[in-house]
Order: structure tokens, then sequence, then C-alpha cells
């Protein structure tokens, strides 16, 4: 056998990440407000409606998706994050 190393790394690099990666929570809370806003816009008919309502209300509810998942998930972040150091009883306590 040779006694070659071969370096292998685990750390894979991928391509950018999707648009909506970095929003966070106030990015959320603007795309399902225009979402809210597209959708607005395709009831009440307004110019450059597409001639077929339904795709205008999928797409409006597309927005309105991608913003409820980013903010749902900036707020589990946070919420993972202020419980680990509630557990944490303190000084006072274990005396």
């Amino acid at each position: 056998m040779t006694d070659k190393h071969d370096e292998q790394s685990d750390a894979r690099e991928y391509g950018p990440g999707p648009w909506w990666e970095d929003l966070g929570t106030w990015g959320a809370v603007a795309l399902i407000a225009f979402g809210g806003l597209a959708a607005a816009w395709v009831f009440l008919r307004l110019p450059g409606t597409p001639q077929d309502m339904a795709v205008g209300y999928y797409h409006a509810a597309k927005i309105i998706a991608i913003g409820l998942v980013i903010a749902g998930s900036a707020l589990l972040g946070r919420r993972r994050t202020g419980t680990g150091a509630a557990e944490e009883p303190n000084e006072a306590e274990r005396a």
C-alpha cells in the first residue's frame, strides 16, 4: 500500500442560495404586505392584471407563502435562542 494522504473535506461548496435567503423578519413582513397588495390589485382588476384571475391570485399566494415561511423561521430561531438562556439558573437560585 502506498502512504498517500488524500485530503478530503466534507465542506461542500454550493452555489448561491435563493433570493429570499437573507431577508429576515422585516423582509418577510414586506413580502406578506406586497403579496396582499398584489392580491388586491388582481381583485380590483387594475391595469396589468392577467386575463385569468386565478394566475394573479396564484402569484400573490406564492409571495405571501414565502413571506410566512421566512417569518415563521425567523421567529422560531429567535425563540430557540431565547429559551436556552432562560433554562439556566442564575447564581442566586443555585445557593
